[in-house]
């Protein structure tokens, strides 16, 4: 059975590609920081059939004592063996980059940056023994341009792209592939389960709220099934020779082919634009 590796599983895309790699015959190994709040996966695969196929592990990727034993449990699990990490845990904070908390600046950069790059390298030699891996990171359209009220998000996926087309080049010769999953809007909860920061006293108040509603509008009139991102995922571990950047639905593949070819201030301003921002400009 090929093997693989999921983080951040307790909800959204990481659960959901568990269950369809799962009734696909994968040996996955579904991590979780909390498992207490594996429920929601347990029972989508007692649902699915496939449950058998499916062993859970808890993995904090900010915890290098915990990546170390998730790493040697995973590892015992699939007997030494591993086809691919597909790297989807994350969080984000929402707000105006001067009110947001240093706090909550490290811990989104802290998982979807350097939580990815430790447990990559926790796992790197087992790919070089084999002479084989995918690593598999989700990133975002956020990738491609910035965001109001987002910018430490957009920050970690820039730079978590940056970092993994450079690794791409080391790695390549120990048949090891690296593949970016770049989603545009799909309906999960990290949004409604991240803090959105505007303090009564801050000077961005009254924008930043009116982001906030603007961004749940937009992803309620163009938020896809995110079914759609687990089967990419899927299909980008079990294709022969898959694209290094992928962007899934219609906004990440405008949004791909804008960034270089519209110049950033058209960008920016379509955007306060569409967000209806122009009218609460201080």
């Amino acid at each position: 059975m090929r093997t693989v590796l999921i983080t951040g599983t307790s909800a959204g895309f990481g659960l959901l590609a568990v269950v369809e790699l799962a009734k696909r015959g994968w040996r996955v190994v579904a991590s979780m920081r909390n498992l207490e709040r594996r429920g929601a996966l347990d029972a989508a695969l007692a649902e699915s059939g496939a449950a058998q196929n499916v062993s859970v592990v808890q993995l904090d990727v900010t915890d290098a004592a915990s990546i170390a034993k998730g790493v040697a449990e995973t590892l015992e699990i699939t007997g030494g063996f591993l086809d691919a990490i597909v790297n989807n845990a994350g969080v984000a904070a929402g707000g105006a980059f001067e009110d947001i908390p240093d706090a909550e600046l490290r811990r989104v950069m802290d998982t979807n940056f350097f939580g990815v790059m430790s447990l990559t390298r926790a796992l790197l030699p087992t790919f070089r023994k084999q002479r084989s891996g995918r690593i598999v990171v989700i990133s975002s359209e956020a990738a491609f341009n910035g965001h109001p009220c987002n910018s430490i998000y957009v920050a970690s996926k820039w730079a978590v792209e940056g970092w993994a087309e450079s690794l791409a080049f080391e790695v390549d010769q120990f048949g090891i592939d690296v593949i970016l999953l770049e989603p545009g809007p799909y309906v999960t909860d990290i949004w409604q389960a991240s803090p959105r920061i505007a303090p009564s006293d801050s000077a961005y108040r009254r924008w930043s709220e009116n982001v906030f509603r603007a961004g749940d509008a937009h992803v309620a009139a163009k938020g896809g099934d995110p079914q759609v991102v687990a089967e990419r995922i899927a299909d980008v571990l079990e294709t022969r020779r898959p694209s290094f950047r992928n962007p899934v639905g219609r906004m990440a593949r405008y949004t791909h082919f804008a960034r270089g070819k519209i110049p950033s201030r058209w960008l920016r301003r379509g955007m306060e634009a569409y967000l209806g921002l122009r009218r609460v400009r201080l």
